[in-house]
């Protein structure tokens, strides 16, 4: 038997195309191939189980890869109007906290059941622990091999995701692999909106707090990325928001990088250094490990001095011109060494993937195969945090859904 479209992957991207075609063409027959028992493992637990569903601004100056731009025309033909009411006729409406669009039921586990509700209802034939080991050209169509099964369709959509939450979620990159081994040109992968790991003789010693700092990523002395936001230290390294935006470009360059941080965002170098200048005098009597008490938080204004080669045992009358220069540096400028990152386990987005110059921006479907599609995270295009990696999904899989029904259509 041969299917009118085969999606391959159950993540986001591929159950909002399948979805999507039955919507628009209930005619066609669509079948949906999924490595793991389930469908939308994955989707069931992004955003803290919340799942930040797209972002109010959406723009190409949140995403990247080697051609951002490649995703304009889905970004923008397929908006947040257009996915409110994909999504809306689902039985599933919108509500923003700020920039940010969540499910209102405030759950990404229902995100998951919507979209799964309407495949059965929609009449979606969904093959579950199904792993797709090839993928031919067959007859003017595609055979879709998964072990010893075979699978026959007109068009293929492929939506496999890559590697970032691991084999636990099904993300293994293998079909990246199989397309790299068929020809298709490939872009690099790394991990991107994960935390970073750095040198940990301070890090460790600041375990556990969070402070709102302007994030600098350097290769040398060249600023990758700066993000602001509050700031998590960790036994290995840093986390929080501004860090999961910038460790997408750790793997930019193999020179040696750095963060770091401004403690004092709000306050320039100079005026920094006149105030504490006027707390040392008016705590001249105070031992120096607490002499940032009310300021910062306890543990970290003791690293900070000591960071800035101060003993704690002094007083603030032995602060003078040169030391406080030190420590006005050291809030400005708390460096720290990157090692790397926790990994593609860790991440929530994959970087790299199939180069979009293979595709095209206005369907999705490869130059070189015709009737086959990429969408979401197997594509080079990733997104940063806020709801823009789920919009990519959402609008690419619309994209091809949409070129499907008008070819076969007409």
């Amino acid at each position: 038997m041969k299917d009118d479209v085969i999606v391959i992957g159950g993540g986001a991207a591929g159950l909002c195309a399948a979805v999507a075609v039955k919507q628009q063409a209930p005619g066609l027959s669509v079948r949906l191939l999924e490595a793991l028992p389930r469908v939308g493992k994955k989707l069931s637990v992004t955003g803290n189980g919340r799942c930040n569903i797209t972002n109010r601004t959406v723009t190409t100056a949140s995403y990247h890869g080697r051609r951002p731009e490649f995703a304009s025309y889905a970004l923008d033909r397929f908006d947040n109007t257009v996915c409110e009411a994909f999504f809306a006729r689902l039985g599933l409406p919108f509500v923003y906290e700020g920039e940010k669009a969540y499910p209102a039921s405030l759950q990404a586990a229902s995100v998951t059941d919507c979209l799964r509700f309407a495949l059965e209802e929609l009449g979606v034939m969904v093959c579950t622990e199904t792993r797709v080991t090839n993928i031919q050209l067959s007859g003017g169509g595609y055979k879709v091999i998964a072990g010893k099964v075979s699978f026959f369709a007109d068009r293929v959509i492929v939506a496999a995701g890559l590697l970032s939450g691991g084999e636990a979620y099904g993300c293994t990159g293998d079909i990246l692999a199989l397309l790299k081994k068929s020809g298709f040109a490939v872009v690099p992968t790394h991990p991107a909106i994960v935390q970073v790991k750095t040198a940990t003789d301070v890090v460790r010693q600041l375990k556990g707090i969070k402070v709102n700092a302007n994030v600098s990523l350097f290769a040398g002395e060249r600023l990758l990325r700066r993000e602001f936001g509050e700031t998590l230290f960790c036994d290995y390294g840093l986390s929080g928001p501004p860090v999961l935006q910038v460790s997408g470009a750790v793997a930019e360059t193999d020179a040696p990088k750095h963060i770091e941080l401004d403690l004092m965002p709000r306050t320039d170098l100079s005026a920094l250094q006149a105030d504490l200048t006027a707390r040392a005098a008016l705590l001249s009597h105070r031992r120096l490990e607490e002499f940032f008490t009310g300021m910062l938080q306890k543990r970290l204004g003791q690293v900070v001095l000591k960071c800035a080669g101060l003993s704690l045992s002094d007083k603030g009358s032995s602060l003078h011109e040169a030391e406080i220069a030190r420590i006005a540096h050291t809030l400005k400028h708390f460096r720290f060494a990157v090692t790397g990152t926790t990994g593609f386990a860790n991440s929530q987005v994959t970087a790299g993937g199939l180069d979009t110059a293979g595709f095209d921006p206005n369907t999705m479907m490869s130059r070189q195969s015709p009737g086959l599609y990429a969408i979401g995270e197997i594509l080079d295009i990733d997104g940063d945090c806020g709801g823009f990696n789920l919009r990519w999904a959402w609008s690419s899989a619309l994209c091809a859904a949409a070129d499907i029904v008008r070819s076969a259509t007409c």
